[in-house]
């Protein structure tokens, strides 16, 4: 078997420093990975990034600004929670320190530090928003764009489960032991994750493990949240892209319902919708090479 090489490295183009893994032979194609909020680059799980490298690709998966080892912007949320929900639940745009826009932009920075001219695309919740900003902002960048359990943020979608939402929005209290955040962080993405295919607890406590290392920070949660929020309906966007898309939704996700990928596919031109039965708001280990071989067919061909 092929050994595959994993180089990591920090880029300071832009903004924010960004942390990123780059998997995989250089001269293959290369597929960018965008996660979703307060998500890590470790959600795209290793033996997921084995099987896309394995299709055929050069995988690049990074933590985006405020997440993980990438830099944090210390920026102070303008408006209340309640208001930003509220805006965003009409469609509305509202002043923050960042959107999603510039989020886009950090994606193409960390391209231009690669010196990659074009890359295929693959965003995740909060990372497919991005995604489908980087795609219209930046068309030259975008080879195709996949797009997992994400939305057009536009008005009058059905809500994530309430029980879901306050594990989002509330801020964990600063006194918790170690032992308290590691099994509150798994509550949390077994919570998310597809009831029908736990993960293994060992494989979980590892993830958690890791991740902590890494850095949890809340308070850049929060500021995604906001960018999030602020950025309003997406269809501005959505409808400008030209890349052959793929949208693929579980319909078990709670977090992001069902209609969150139908209205991306209704949104942008030519869009391909695929529901996955009984997944949820994650990359379930029986599902990654379904989905690896998927996404490598709308790819690559």
């Amino acid at each position: 078997m092929k050994e595959i090489t994993i180089r990591c490295g920090v880029t300071e183009q832009g903004e924010v420093p960004l942390a990123y893994e780059d998997w995989g032979d250089e001269t293959h194609p290369p597929l960018l990975l965008i996660m979703g909020i307060g998500a890590q680059l470790l959600l795209w799980p290793d033996d997921f990034c084995r099987a896309l490298v394995a299709k055929g690709f050069r995988v690049i998966r990074y933590d985006n600004r405020d997440v993980g080892l990438s830099g944090k912007t210390q920026a102070q949320r303008a408006q209340p929670l309640w208001l930003l929900m509220l805006r965003a639940q009409l469609g509305w745009q509202t002043a923050v320190p960042y959107t999603l826009a510039d989020m886009a932009t950090d994606a193409a920075h960390l391209l231009d530090h690669l010196r990659i001219p074009q890359a295929h695309v693959l965003g995740a919740s909060m990372g497919g928003m991005i995604a489908q900003v980087l795609a219209a902002d930046y068309p030259q960048r975008v080879a195709s764009l996949c797009i997992l359990f994400s939305s057009t943020n536009q008005p009058l979608l059905p809500p994530p489960a309430p029980s879901l939402l306050w594990l989002l929005v509330r801020r964990p209290a600063a006194d918790l032991t170690p032992q308290q955040r590691h099994e509150g962080m798994k509550a949390f993405l077994r919570a998310l994750g597809t009831r029908f295919y736990p993960p293994e607890e060992a494989e979980l406590d590892a993830l958690v493990k890791r991740l902590l290392k890494r850095g949890v920070d809340p308070a850049g949660m929060q500021r995604q949240l906001s960018a999030l929020l602020g950025s309003g309906d997406l269809r501005r966007y959505s409808r400008r892209i030209a890349a052959p898309t793929l949208v693929i939704h579980g319909d078990r996700d709670r977090l992001v319902r069902k209609a969150g990928g139908v209205a991306i596919a209704r949104a942008v031109v030519n869009a391909k919708l695929h529901i996955m039965p009984g997944m949820g708001h994650d990359l379930p280990a029986p599902l990654r090479p379904q989905l690896a071989a998927m996404i490598a067919r709308h790819a690559l061909g």
